[in-house]
């Protein structure tokens, strides 16, 4: 390894480092609004199980490639994991090699969105409109109809077989 490979590696775990402390801190979630369905964050952290709090209550990512929903190709709906509120139907997921689950539309009403800044970049965050759990964000790069890629981080959601 050279020199200039090791201070290239050493600076990206760095920075790595300093954005996850960073958003590991006293920052607002994703959910703060005035949403129909409410707990307290005490109530929240005893409902889900860690993975599920850290995305929904914090705006957490999981790790890509790791949530069975990813191979789910039953018949169903995929509800929030925090309030059961319905949000996409299983005839709207795709596979979109990203890893995670994806949809290119969601149940009307259920989804709502915030411009999200975080990371140096602009994207559109989508949250479930019932509870502000975070569930992942939305792109462009979609297939038809829409051309919309509802990219969701599968803790923040439980499938329900039709």
């Amino acid at each position: 390894m050279s020199r200039r490979s090791f201070l290239a590696a050493g600076s990206a775990v760095a920075a790595i480092s300093a954005l996850t402390l960073w958003r590991t801190g006293d920052q607002p979630s994703a959910a703060e609004g005035d949403f129909p369905f409410k707990l307290t964050d005490a109530e929240w952290k005893a409902k889900l199980d860690p993975a599920a709090y850290d995305v929904l209550r914090h705006e957490g990512t999981e790790r890509p490639f790791t949530s069975p929903l990813n191979d789910e190709h039953d018949t169903g709906v995929f509800h929030c994991a925090g309030c059961d509120q319905a949000l996409f139907k299983s005839e709207t997921k795709f596979d979109s090699g990203t890893g995670w689950p994806s949809f290119y539309d969601f149940i009307p009403a259920a989804i709502g969105s915030t411009e999200d800044n975080s990371f140096g970049m602009t994207r559109t965050e989508v949250h479930c409109s019932n509870c502000g759990g975070h569930q992942g964000h939305v792109f462009n790069d979609g297939p038809a109809p829409t051309g919309l890629r509802y990219c969701i981080n599968g803790v923040s959601l439980k499938f329900v077989a039709a």
